[in-house]
């Protein structure tokens, strides 16, 4: 029985392998399941591609002979550029070796179908966009993008400072969490700053002022602790 992808979301996906005549079967069948992939070998343009942001998945085609470091290595690169979803297409003989992987999200055991291989992908994919859009943070009308760092609300550009940024992106990432203003200042300012915690609430005050209107209330003050952001 056939396997289906009943799942409405375009996937863009890289595919890492040395060998791209193999390869090519595999991108033509995805194609078919809603998933737009391009190739790259292993040993070239890993780094420019994965940073390009055009991607919000990353398959590596691991050989037997590849040495588990290799691999590695090459997997940090991918979550140090950009913290993607991988998915290893490993031969069966390597499936011991996954356990020196940690750092892979999925894995499949290659020679693999595209059908399986786009159910993997989608539930990767569809987990990390309700999650947090894989490098977006959805808020009640907010969107922060962790790539470009451009904050929207309602789809407006917002122009925020660096610091009001970083408060921001901090507190939205845990909303109901309360940050006490000597917190705020450890995270954001750093041990060495010498000013006092007012530097907080001046920061909280004029973010308040650029992001929140008579519809939208993100930012609440814990009264005598500090603030947080609004659970949703």
């Amino acid at each position: 029985m056939p396997i289906e992808v009943g799942v409405n979301l375009m996937a863009r996906t890289l595919i890492i392998s040395k060998d791209r005549e193999a390869g090519a079967p595999l991108l033509a069948g995805l194609a078919d399941y809603d998933i737009i992939a391009s190739f790259t070998s292993s040993a070239n343009g890993v780094s420019e591609a994965v940073a390009s942001g055009r991607h919000d998945a990353v398959v590596v085609d691991i050989n037997a002979d590849t040495a588990p470091e290799n691999i590695r290595s090459l997997i940090r690169r991918i979550k140090g550029t950009r913290n993607l979803p991988v998915i290893a297409m490993v031969p069966p003989e390597m499936l011991p070796s996954l356990e020196l992987l940690p750092d892979i999200d999925d894995f499949a055991v290659s020679p693999c179908s595209p059908a399986e291989l786009a159910l993997r992908l989608h539930r990767l994919v569809k987990n990390g966009t309700e999650e947090e859009g894989n490098d977006i943070i959805h808020r009640d009308g907010m969107t922060i993008n962790l790539t470009t760092c451009d904050v929207k609300v309602d789809g407006e550009i917002m122009d925020l400072t660096f610091k009001e940024y970083e408060l921001l992106k901090l507190m939205a990432a845990t909303p109901g969490r309360v940050y006490t203003r000597e917190a705020l200042l450890d995270k954001i300012w750093g041990y060495d700053y010498f000013g006092g915690d007012r530097t907080v609430d001046v920061h909280i005050r004029r973010l308040r002022a650029k992001i929140e209107d008579s519809g939208h209330t993100f930012i609440e003050t814990v009264r005598n602790i500090g603030y947080r952001f609004k659970a949703e």
